[in-house]
């Protein structure tokens, strides 16, 4: 039996869940990965419960088990600010409550900055407000990116992202999500060296943390601390290391998501080809 390719693109959550998995259908994708609000802050809009039966249907017939909802960028709970935490907060909970209307899916988040006040404070921040939205009850698992370091990012290394969860109570709920533009930035080298990349994730985080991959080329060179997405096979990663990384035994059975820059589904679409092509 050919094992499940499960690969997606970041799509429009305007039009409903409903209209995300036909979307995701039209071009050969079998999960989808969304905003769970306007990516700059805002209110969310409400969930239509006739949206969420009508993409359960449609899930069921594409093939769609997994999706990832993506928090905004402008949520920081490492803040200086409390205000600013507050807000974190407030917007963690209410999609974290949200999230339960399609149960076990995944909630994906960056971090947060330290805005100076230093890794260590920011890593405590980040948890404390972890510690403060996650219930045993809830079927969704949260998601830390791995991040490329510019600025104040947490997150730049796999050992902070161990330092996060070794202070979070409930950490059976939470996971990571690696973005292959993003570690590369930050120095771990996945197109020469991705064996020892995922050995030291595994000897650092554990490999059964890592629950999705963001698919992204680079437009910087290795340890560039940029964060510049670029399209597969258009940048310094390159084509062939995308191939490795999606055949991969580490990766091979985890949702792939591309965040790739483009400005229309089909362009996705080919990208989904040409990796489902790469597939062995």
């Amino acid at each position: 039996m050919t094992e499940l390719f499960t690969i997606g693109c970041h799509l429009s959550s305007a039009k409903g869940y409903a209209q995300m998995a036909k979307d995701a259908a039209s071009i050969g994708a079998n999960t989808f990965q969304f905003f769970t609000r306007n990516p700059r802050g805002g209110k969310a809009k409400a969930i239509d419960p006739d949206d969420v039966e009508a993409f359960r249907n449609l899930a069921a017939e594409f093939g769609i088990e997994r999706f990832l909802a993506h928090a905004p960028y402008t949520m920081n709970p490492a803040a200086a600010k409390p205000e600013t935490r507050e807000f974190a907060l407030q917007t963690l909970a209410d999609d974290l409550a949200r999230m339960e209307n399609t149960p076990n899916q995944m909630y994906n988040m960056h971090p947060g900055c330290h805005v100076g006040q230093g890794a260590e404070v920011g890593i405590g921040l980040v948890a404390d407000a972890l510690n403060a939205v996650l219930a045993p009850e809830q079927t969704t698992t949260l998601l830390l990116e791995t991040m490329a370091g510019k600025g104040t990012e947490l997150g730049r290394t796999f050992e902070e992202l161990a330092d996060i969860i070794d202070r979070v109570e409930l950490s059976d709920h939470v996971g990571v999500c690696l973005d292959t533009c993003h570690v590369w930035d930050g120095g771990y080298d996945v197109r020469d060296g991705l064996d020892g990349v995922l050995e030291e994730f595994d000897r650092v985080l554990g490999l059964d943390r890592l629950r999705a991959v963001h698919l992204n080329d680079s437009k910087n060179p290795l340890g560039a601390h940029k964060d510049r997405h670029e399209v597969i096979g258009g940048g310094f990663i390159g084509a062939d290391a995308f191939s490795r990384i999606v055949n991969h035994p580490a990766l091979r059975s985890l949702p792939f998501f591309l965040e790739t820059p483009h400005d229309a589904l089909p362009e996705w679409g080919e990208e989904i080809a040409l990796l489902k092509a790469a597939r062995a």
